[in-house]
């Protein structure tokens, strides 16, 4: 794995802020989570190459430590991808879980446990996605969607901490933020979102990629089971204590 990345200053990364503050935007936690200096974004290559997965994982993690350490709401982690621009929704949903399915066996095999208030089963009404133990609820966007908040000029993916939507919900405000975002979405697209419902009425899967998909839908996505290939607390131990560059001395 590489070490994270500061790509704010990337051009599609400037891009994707004006199409964020675009005043029909309807994401009205996005545009907040922008304002407020709290969206992380990294620009990778090819979304359907799993080339910069060793650096998009450990970004993430970074991402995860920081909202740990300063747990303010709308926080939000951004993959933008330089291509392709040519993809069918069925083909970005094709790469957009094969991008998942590649960083949750990174998380596995790195010991991390699966976030315990969702379910890692896709087909499970409580599921939503777990990379270092922390809950998300995934926004694909890309130049081929048929919804217009989903349509960026490259294919990206959001990562946003369901931990975030429960302290909503605890402070009474959830409903009336998702109410504002759907409000502002059909007004923008002339319809309903097909596709909405809250969590716990159906899989999340349904929604990270945007497309209407039918109801005999499969999720390719699988959460890998078995012994992990490391320990991630061991791991993080041996880090503090200096092992690692010990150990690189030695040789």
């Amino acid at each position: 794995m590489q070490l994270p990345t500061n790509d704010e200053h990337h051009p599609v990364a400037a891009r994707f802020r004006d199409f964020i503050q675009h005043a029909p935007f309807p994401c009205v936690g996005a545009k907040s989570a922008l304002s407020r200096g709290q969206m992380k974004i990294v620009v990778a290559r090819d979304i359907t190459s799993d080339r910069d997965d060793a650096r998009i994982y450990p970004a993430l993690l970074a991402f995860i430590c920081r909202y740990r350490a300063q747990p303010n709401l709308f926080q939000s982690f951004a993959v933008l991808f330089e291509g392709p621009r040519t993809l069918s929704e069925e083909a970005f949903e094709t790469a957009l879980w094969q991008r998942v399915q590649s960083l949750s066996d990174t998380d596995r095999c790195l010991g991390q446990a699966y976030d315990p208030r969702v379910a890692s089963d896709p087909d499970d009404p409580h599921f939503t996605l777990s990379l270092g133990g922390q809950g998300f609820f995934l926004v694909g966007l890309h130049p081929g969607a048929s919804r217009r908040a989903r349509r960026f000029e490259t294919p990206a993916l959001v990562f946003n901490l369901h931990d975030q939507f429960e302290r909503l919900r605890a402070e009474g405000r959830y409903e009336r933020l998702r109410a504002a975002i759907v409000d502002r979405d059909a007004a923008w697209a002339g319809t309903i979102n097909p596709m909405l419902a809250d969590h716990g009425e159906s899989s999340a899967a349904r929604q990270f990629s945007g497309r209407a998909v039918p109801d005999d839908w499969a999720c390719p996505y699988r959460r890998g089971e078995g012994t992990p290939t490391w320990d991630a607390q061991q791991v993080a131990v041996d880090l503090a204590s200096g092992a690692f560059v010990m150990r690189q001395m030695d040789s």
